[in-house]
């Protein structure tokens, strides 16, 4: 007993260390994520545009990180890059003479483990330059520096990369993708999806990451592909030591480059924390971001590695992008919807000053109910409801606002 007695103090300093050391770690690593963002989303790169001069300097900070990390080339030639081509039509009542063209590139890093199969990690890392197409911004040509949209995910891609390359998870080979071209149309998955460089039959599964610097306070987190491989719901039911609630939605089909692989039969998960105001705008800065949530979601990626270590991932064709079909429609209300909201209706996370909604007094935070004479349950019967609709037509709009019901007017410009 006296032994044990003088031995407390050694084991209360060893579990005080212990912590202290976690706790340095986890600093040291929330420090890296939020230096790799600041740069990519720096004035200095003006905004990543596809085949710029800010590509460029993104994509040698890349390789730069690659290289600290230990990871080996992969792109074309022994290289660490994949070079494709990129179109962009600007008039589309004069398609030949609206046409730009271009050159981008993807940015490949490869840690080999001499496994059979190879899993995919990756995320885009192009923005939108000086805003122009797809800027949600009025005003005049002004730097998207893209803090959220995309530089969250390839600051948490290249986190994962270290944790893989110091980790005894042996199992799979890795491939780390920092696409370009994303913005423009996923012109840099695609092409690597139809030029890969390792064969195609070997890639196990895909992760991507778009926009995972917005973890709000409820901690939910969007994950889309669920039911591209049955393996996926049975590693994210339940819950899971990041204390995240994961919105899962089965169909592998979606506006980021996982779709690129999930078109080749290749099972994916897309995470994404959530849209926000600032998104495609001069205003998606690096100081708005959360690291620590960027943390979080990167160690639930990784938990997920862990749980599938050792598995082939069977593939499966997902119903919800052959059946739940986005329906067409000319108009829109000019909002951002809330995609990691739970609840029944479609709930505005942004409005855009000037649209249509703005116009007809919908206030961030609502939750559109009905439109028209379409009962609003979820994203798909909100565009089915706008597409009952055409330029000119008046519309009731039903929504709650601080639980209370609203009705509201709207014409469609």
């Amino acid at each position: 007993m006296k032994k044990l007695f003088l031995l407390l103090p050694f084991f209360f300093s060893y579990s005080v260390q212990s912590q202290n050391s976690d706790l340095a770690q986890y600093e040291k690593e929330v420090l890296q994520l939020t230096v790799d963002v600041v740069y990519l989303a720096s004035d200095y790169l003006e905004g990543r545009g596809t085949g710029t001069i800010g590509e460029k300097r993104a994509a040698d900070y890349i390789v730069q990180r690659f290289k600290e990390i230990g990871v080996a080339p992969k792109g074309e030639n022994g290289t660490w890059f994949q070079e494709f081509p990129w179109h962009e039509i600007t008039n589309p009542h004069s398609p030949e003479k609206g046409k730009v063209e271009g050159k981008g590139k993807n940015v490949i890093g490869y840690i080999d483990n001499g496994a059979k199969t190879t899993v995919v990690i990756g995320g885009h890392y192009d923005h939108l330059g000086m805003g122009g197409r797809g800027s949600l911004y009025d005003g005049e040509p002004k730097i998207h520096n893209g803090a959220d949209d995309n530089a969250s995910g390839i600051a948490a891609m290249l986190r994962i990369a270290k944790h893989l390359k110091e980790s005894k998870l042996k199992s799979n080979n890795y491939l780390f993708i920092a696409f370009s071209g994303e913005e423009k149309g996923l012109f840099g998955s695609k092409y690597f999806a139809a030029n890969p460089t390792i064969p195609i039959e070997e890639i196990n599964y895909m992760f991507n990451m778009d926009m995972v610097g917005m973890l709000n306070m409820t901690r939910v987190l969007a994950v889309q592909g669920t039911g591209t491989s049955p393996m996926w719901k049975k590693v994210l039911e339940g819950k899971n030591k990041q204390a995240l609630e994961i919105k899962g939605t089965e169909s592998g089909v979606g506006p980021s480059d996982h779709t690129s692989f999930y078109l080749k039969d290749i099972p994916v998960l897309h995470f994404f924390s959530g849209q926000h105001s600032h998104y495609h705008k001069p205003t998606d800065d690096a100081s708005r971001l959360n690291y620590d949530g960027i943390y979080v979601i990167s160690e639930f990626m990784v938990s997920l590695i862990e749980k599938v270590d050792g598995e082939r991932l069977v593939f499966t064709k997902t119903k919800d992008s052959e059946e739940k079909k986005a329906a067409a429609f000319k108009v829109t209300l000019g909002v951002m919807p809330d995609y990691v909201y739970n609840g029944k209706g479609m709930r505005v996370d942004s409005v855009i000053k000037g649209r249509v909604g703005d116009k007809g007094g919908l206030k961030n935070g609502d939750i559109i109910i009905k439109i028209g004479d379409i009962e609003v349950v979820d994203i798909y019967n909100y565009m089915e409801g706008l597409a009952s609709f055409k330029k000119g037509d008046t519309a009731k709009v039903v929504v709650l606002r601080k639980n209370k019901k609203k009705k509201l007017k709207v014409t469609f410009e």
